[in-house]
């Protein structure tokens, strides 16, 4: 997948895999090269430049009887990625409410991030049609089929108010790099020392990796949890 950015556009390419990965997740695979034309002056994204240093966390080694706090910045955890093209499969369920039926939906998504500006392009079964999310670091931005174009203060309330759906994207960058985000606590560590759960607010992450080599230090399956039943599935697969 290929990021360009200028002042006046950004494209995202995304190209077909057959090495998808299988977690169950159905979704129909997007045909159509998506191209996204808004103007990309000054994307950042504020969530992601919350400085890291001294943010604590309380982490527990899987296997271990001692637990140890250390920084969000420290050597253990992979850098945050600087910039990633990376493209999958998503999974959004939602409980049951008084008003509304449990739902649930999937989709093909490709996420550009470069330095802090990011783009996601989700294509599929989600009930929205092409949707297209984009953050400046004041106003987030979606623009789907079915919604048109619609704005709000964060990613999460966006999605939220076009969908219904609700997903912690802000933390999702430092999540895919391997690393809790700078606002979690209560993460622990597998028997090779990489992330495996993180908490963050309500929500709850679980990390998986492709083989359990120590040297596989960023995941390939995120799957985040609340108590009340909201779930996302996110499967990951990094272009080269």
């Amino acid at each position: 997948m290929t990021l360009l950015f200028s002042s006046r556009a950004a494209t995202v390419t995304q190209r077909p895999s057959d090495a998808m990965i299988d977690t169950g997740i159905t979704a129909t695979k997007p045909t159509n090269t998506p191209r996204m034309t808004k103007a990309w002056a000054g994307l950042a994204l504020a969530a992601c430049a919350v400085a890291i240093t001294g943010c604590q966390t309380t982490q527990t080694l899987g296997g271990a009887n001692t637990t140890q706090v250390v920084t969000a910045g420290d050597a253990q955890y992979p850098d945050l990625l600087k910039s990633f093209s990376i493209r999958g499969k998503i999974g959004v369920t939602t409980p049951k409410t008084q008003t509304a039926a449990a739902q649930s939906g999937s989709a093909f998504y490709v996420w550009a991030q470069e330095d802090e500006r990011f783009a996601i392009d989700i294509t599929g079964a989600l009930g929205i049609g092409h949707t297209v999310i984009e953050y400046d670091g004041n106003t987030a931005t979606l623009v789907s089929d079915r919604t048109g174009e619609i704005s709000a203060a964060s990613p999460e309330e966006l999605l939220q108010q076009a969908t219904g759906w609700q997903a912690p994207i802000s933390q999702l960058r430092h999540w895919i790099s391997g690393r809790p985000a700078p606002t979690d606590s209560n993460s622990e560590l597998d028997a090779q020392g990489r992330l495996q759960t993180s908490q963050n607010g309500d929500w709850i992450a679980r990390f998986d990796y492709k083989d359990s080599a120590a040297q596989t230090r960023r995941p390939n399956k995120i799957t985040v949890m609340r108590n009340d039943g909201h779930r996302v599935i996110l499967t990951i697969a990094h272009d080269k």
